[in-house]
């Protein structure tokens, strides 16, 4: 008999630990919380007499001072032959930063005297040893809870639960640094640039000005047919190999006109083709554009 899975989530505030236990709960998972950690053993013993389900909890600052005990207390499980995975959600202080301030919520570990970015701090720090110990950590800093949801059904899910392979397309600027999580980079630079058109300049890929200039040449329609072509062939043969997530990067220098407008392009024709896209622009929000 395949024995149940046991899921402790953990990580910094603000990275997506309650997207993740909703998710896990649509996957039939028993799931818990902020569940205090010393009541962390016991729970343990009530999921060994229990049988059928998946487990999934969430510890982690919310539970103050007893939150420094979890290692000890995850290398008691060890000992006593309890298996379980830990599973740590991480993003970038900015983003965390950026995502309390939208919410509005109160961090854990502010108490009145610490600012966000102190608090954000602090957590990393308090942090740190319980990330080590990790068999799975995400960093969510540019996940949508689309693509988060996708990425936990594939890594806690069963096949059946398993989605139809998730097609990120987003556009970005190289002068602001290649997508780490990119499988595969489109380089759109070689198409003439709306950039140095004054009328043009403050607008993006997203504006019909811009649209109606890069149509008119005929190396935009060109490259578009042999990338959708590329794609056609390439998409079937990564959804063979079992991978949930293709992450197609296109680059202009900032990222704002030609970028925009070959992404845009693409998932509409992904989308077409009834394939699951999630389009991002990582540029389009950058204050300093």
């Amino acid at each position: 008999m395949e024995q149940n899975r046991f899921v402790i989530i953990t990580g910094m505030s603000g990275a997506g630990k309650t997207q993740v236990l909703r998710t896990l709960e649509d996957l039939n998972y028993f799931c818990v919380d902020n569940l205090p950690v010393m009541l962390l053993p016991k729970f343990t013993e009530l999921s060994r007499q229990t049988s059928g389900r998946n487990t999934a909890m969430v510890i982690d600052t919310r539970g103050g001072d007893s939150f420094a005990s979890l290692i000890e207390i995850m290398d008691e499980m060890q000992a006593n032959g309890f298996a379980f995975e830990l599973l740590f959600l991480d993003a970038d202080d900015a983003t965390l930063i950026r995502r309390y301030k939208e919410t509005r919520r109160r961090h854990p570990l502010e108490k009145g005297r610490n600012s966000l970015a102190e608090s954000v701090f602090l957590e990393r720090e308090s942090l740190a040893a319980v990330k080590r110990r990790a068999t799975t950590t995400i960093d969510t800093t540019h996940y949508s809870n689309a693509m988060l949801k996708d990425e936990i059904a594939h890594l806690f899910g069963d096949e059946k639960s398993a989605p139809q392979m998730l097609i990120v397309v987003q556009s970005f600027g190289y002068k602001y640094g290649l997508p780490l999580d990119s499988d595969l980079v489109l380089d759109v630079r070689f198409l003439p640039n709306p950039f140095y058109e004054t009328q043009l300049k403050k607008l993006t890929g997203n504006d019909k000005p811009v649209q109606d200039f890069l149509n008119k040449f005929p190396q935009t329609y060109e490259y578009l047919r042999m990338e959708c072509d590329m794609l056609t062939f390439l998409i079937p043969k990564y959804e063979k190999e079992g991978k949930s997530q293709l992450v197609i990067s296109v680059g202009c220098t900032g990222g704002q006109h030609r970028s925009v407008y070959i992404a845009n392009n693409i998932c509409n024709y992904l989308r077409l083709k009834s394939y699951r896209v999630e389009l991002l622009h990582r540029e389009l929000n950058r204050e300093s554009n």
